[in-house]
């Protein structure tokens, strides 16, 4: 965020509710929705228009329901949609609709021995990272919630497909959840690529690089 606003650009970051310094929140009720509200409750508190909106990860699933609720309450609000090496959903999709089986049984097993409330966070190094900065990460990583895990999300795919939309394929190494999202991209029209060799956490591997390219879609959607 330094470098963001460093060349003017107005910023917020949102901690979804149940994770990072939210931790304490996590509850068996947070959902999809949940972080959907998360998302479109700071818009709102923020009087923020023209909304350029970046979801990494997961969070992919979190800013095309919010994209589906803005176009029909707020339309104008949002300017492009960011899609930083994240989950890609088709209308009724969950995050887990992608996934291998193998992927699921792991999270599924690890949610069911917390009771059904969390999964653990992969290592780090699975996102290219080592030494300090892998530390660093995992550090910070907390459990994710499980309720959204198998959630649908049901949208207008074609309302949300009219929205200027950019996807940050990171390739080196490429993490295997996200090979759905980089092969769809690549086959459909619309979508702006931009390719970065680096892992999944580019903010942390490459952040002078993220930041360039967030800044040129900034540019193009003022």
């Amino acid at each position: 965020m330094p470098l963001l606003r460093a060349a003017g650009a107005e910023v917020h970051a949102v901690t979804l509710t149940g994770v990072g310094e939210r931790a304490h929140l996590m509850s068996p009720t947070i959902d999809l929705n949940t972080h959907i509200q998360d998302v479109i409750g700071l818009i709102e508190a923020e009087e923020l228009s023209r909304v350029v909106l970046v979801g990494h990860s997961y969070a992919g699933m979190v800013i095309t329901g919010v994209a589906d609720r803005l176009l029909r309450e707020r339309p104008g609000c949002l300017a492009h949609l960011v899609y930083l090496d994240a989950a890609l959903p088709y209308p009724g999709d969950s995050w887990s609709s992608h996934h291998s089986e193998e992927t699921k049984a792991a999270r599924i097993a690890s949610a069911q021995a917390s009771g059904g409330l969390h999964f653990p966070p992969p290592d780090a190094k699975l996102f290219g990272l080592d030494g300090a900065d892998r530390d660093w990460v995992n550090r910070r990583q907390t459990p994710q919630p499980f309720r959204l895990y198998q959630q649908p999300l049901p949208f207008d795919g074609e309302a949300v497909a009219q929205l200027p939309r950019t996807f940050i394929d990171c390739t080196s190494p490429a993490l295997a959840t996200i090979a759905p999202s980089r092969e769809r991209v690549r086959r459909e029209p619309g979508w702006q690529l931009i390719e970065m060799a680096t892992g999944h956490d580019p903010m942390v591997s490459d952040p002078q690089g993220l930041s360039r390219h967030l800044l040129t879609v900034w540019g193009q959607a003022k």
